[in-house]
């Protein structure tokens, strides 16, 4: 959320982001609902004050006056009751319109519409020169019973899939081998929960805008498709001392996304499901654009480590204006070579957000001045499985069908060969 201060100093700006990310948000109407909202506000403060006022007078004076007291404090305690109902109204319109103005794209952001506006950064590794027709993963791992998707749309429904064997075996070395690179950088470690009250949903901004791909239970709470919502919610109206800055969590969570909107798209395999895991990547920092950006690099070359160990080739984009979130300032992509599709596909977000989710969530810290301030917010993915299997299986195949191990992970296996 941005400040109202900011937005009325800012319009021309706030509106230009509200174009460059393809939304639609009446910032005129906003800015008159404000208005309204201040009108009010004086009139509710005013007559608070003359309810004091009286109520001080009433236990000075005698009763024939008391009594003419009383009966004016009523007809300004109704006025009252009046204001406060108007104020409350007015607020939630307000409120309603505030949680849909985006944050500001940063300068260094291409304008676009959709991710195939993004912008090629920088690409890693040498994608592999096979002397045969490369399979894809769903036939590596099915010939191998590895996975059955059969079982898994009868117990799960569509996109539903069971792992075996190998296969898991893969997924829990790729969360530890994620859990060791962020222990080494002093991140602490969390288990959070999926299951999560709206107030940390509305905090990170994925309600209102995102509702229609959560899952939601018959008591209003969601399941969410990241750990950051979670982990974010943690500092829920927390004041974080400065030295404890920054906050380096590496959360992990099931996640669930409904995928709304993407009928028809990679119904097979395991790109795309509604159930999966994630090692995730959370910083908290001081308010400060350079140490966002700074962090924000950090990040991504800790998700680069992990792709570099793993020996997978890759590619680096920067998100266009309009493949950007509401809340996102910048976001990268990392995205891996797949090559029985031969492309490249996504299997990293790392974003930052400046005191969007923060404020949101009133998550402060304390200066060195001592004046409370709302900290800095970023975000990426480490390992989000079983996509990341995707290219692990399929880069490493073999022309007689087997699996071989990256070498950073052999020693979790018996052997070279994953099957």
């Amino acid at each position: 959320m941005l400040d109202i201060k900011f937005i009325r100093e800012n319009l021309d700006l706030v509106k230009e982001a509200v174009r460059k990310k393809r939304l639609t948000v009446n910032l005129d109407q906003l800015i008159t609902l404000d208005d309204s909202r201040l009108v009010v506000l004086r009139e509710v403060e005013a007559l608070r004050a003359k309810q004091n006022e009286a109520s001080d007078a009433i236990a000075k004076v005698n009763n024939d006056d008391k009594q003419t007291l009383i009966s004016e404090m009523k007809k300004v305690k109704e006025a009252l009751t009046l204001g406060e109902e108007r104020l409350r109204e007015t607020t939630r319109e307000w409120q309603k319109l505030m949680l849909e103005v985006p944050n500001i794209p940063d300068m260094s952001v291409s304008e676009g519409d959709t991710e195939a506006d993004n912008v090629e950064l920088k690409v890693w590794g040498d994608k592999p020169n096979f002397d045969f027709q490369p399979r894809d993963h769903t036939v590596l791992l099915g010939q191998h019973h590895l996975v059955d998707f059969e079982r898994g749309a009868k117990v799960a429904g569509f996109r539903g899939y069971f792992l075996t064997g190998g296969a898991v075996t893969l997924s829990f070395v790729l969360w530890q081998l994620a859990r060791e690179l962020l222990s080494k950088d002093g991140f602490e470690q969390m288990i959070v929960p999926s299951l999560v009250r709206p107030e940390a949903f509305l905090g990170t901004g994925y309600l209102p805008q995102g509702i229609d791909d959560l899952y939601q239970t018959q008591d209003g709470d969601f399941l969410a498709g990241t750990a950051e919502v979670a982990t974010m919610g943690y500092f829920l109206d927390e004041v974080i001392p400065v030295t404890e800055l920054p906050k380096k969590i590496a959360a992990f969570s099931p996640c669930f996304r409904r995928e709304a909107g993407s009928h028809g798209k990679d119904t097979k395999g395991l790109i795309r499901v509604h159930e999966f895991y994630k090692v995730e990547q959370v910083i908290l920092c001081e308010a400060n654009h350079e140490e966002s950006v700074r962090w924000h690099e950090a990040l991504l070359e800790t998700a680069e480590k992990l792709m570099q160990v793993l020996g997978l080739p890759y590619r680096v984009v920067v998100n266009c204006s309009g493949d950007l979130g509401l809340g996102q300032v910048k976001k990268y992509d990392i995205e891996a070579w797949v090559p029985a599709e031969g492309k490249y596909r996504e299997t990293h977000s790392i974003s930052y957000f400046h005191d969007f989710q923060t404020r949101r969530l009133n998550t402060k810290y304390k200066d060195v001045e001592g004046k409370l301030r709302f900290a800095h917010s970023l975000n990426g993915t480490l390992a989000a499985t079983p996509r990341l299997l995707v290219s692990v299986i399929e880069n490493y195949q073999t022309k007689d069908g087997r699996v071989k191990i990256p070498t950073a992970l052999r020693p979790y296996f018996d052997g070279e060969y994953l099957v």
